[in-house]
């Protein structure tokens, strides 16, 4: 259920710790079961744009880019956190978080606190399709001075991810791929200050998706369990669109997964280079399903 800013960074050390938790991931069994699952289809924690799933999990992420500020451009490193708790098996809520470092002008601390809920409405195992309703909140004046906004921001969303696996034996080599989705407004609660629509989409084909339900071809490890993707978060406000298109992969497992995606500006508006995202995340109702991964109520 996480979100992904523009506008957030990192201290080194924190770049260290994601390295490590991603370090172990690669280290545990292959990929056997995960949060958001509609049939023989497992859907990702992507990076930019929100999955349709729902799952006690913990995503820490790193991101890099230069956008265009009052006085030139503006180079931002961020660190995102996010947790994620099963309240039942269909319904989650969450808290994040954005350490952020930036110059021009140079500041640095957390952005506004975030809370989240987040609803599974429908699965449809046969045709590999799930839908999700969630709504975050940013909340004004929690973050630092330098950084955070006074007032807070409302952002009511619908998910959906709907795989290829129901296509006939002809076109059996495009069972892998996948598309995802999540739109919804950005309402402001501060005087005067503008609204937006947000919306994205990803495409993803997933090699264990490939060698498990079409066809082994082979494919060793960590290639077997990568998912090359590309993802397109947008936001439209006062008439503009701004946003970026990230190509890259995620490596995932039974208990978690590791991501790397470029962020290619789509107007000089959304940046002025190229930039990046860097995952690591864990897959708590995999790892421990019995204590710390189990919804509070059944």
């Amino acid at each position: 259920m996480h979100n992904s800013s523009t506008r957030r960074a990192l201290p080194l050390r924190v770049a260290a710790l994601a390295t490590a938790v991603a370090s172990a991931l690669l280290l545990a069994p292959t990929l056997a079961s995960a949060h958001a699952i509609a049939g023989d289809r497992v859907f990702p924690s992507t990076m930019a744009v929100d999955d349709p799933g729902v799952g006690d999990e913990a995503n820490l992420q790193y991101g890099h880019q230069r956008v265009p500020g009052d006085n030139g451009d503006q180079s931002i490193n961020t660190f995102d956190f996010e947790y994620d708790k099963l309240l039942t098996p269909r319904l989650a809520v969450s808290v994040d978080g954005t350490y952020v470092m930036q110059n021009n002008p140079k500041a640095r601390g957390f952005d506004n606190f975030g809370v989240g809920l987040k609803y599974l409405l429908y699965v449809n195992d046969a045709h590999e399709f799930m839908t999700s309703v969630g709504v975050d909140a940013e909340l004004g004046g929690t973050g630092s001075r330098a950084i955070g906004d006074n007032f807070s921001t409302i952002s009511p969303t619908v998910y959906a991810g709907k795989g290829m696996g129901d296509l006939p034996d002809a076109l059996k080599y495009l069972r892998p791929i996948a598309i995802t989705g999540e739109a919804g407004p950005a309402l402001t609660t501060g005087a005067g200050q503008p609204n937006a629509f947000n919306y994205g989409i990803t495409v993803q084909y997933s090699l264990p998706y490939l060698q498990q339900h079409v066809r082994d071809v082979g494919l060793p490890q960590p290639l077997a369990n990568v998912i090359p993707l590309v993802e397109i978060p947008l936001s439209r406000s006062q008439g503009q669109t701004t946003g970026t298109v990230n190509p890259g992969f995620i490596w995932i497992n039974r208990y978690g997964q590791f991501g790397l995606e470029a962020q290619i500006p789509v107007n000089h508006a959304s940046g002025s280079h190229v930039g990046i995202l860097v995952q690591a995340h864990i897959f708590f109702d995999d790892v421990a399903p019995t204590t710390i991964g189990k919804p509070l109520f059944q």
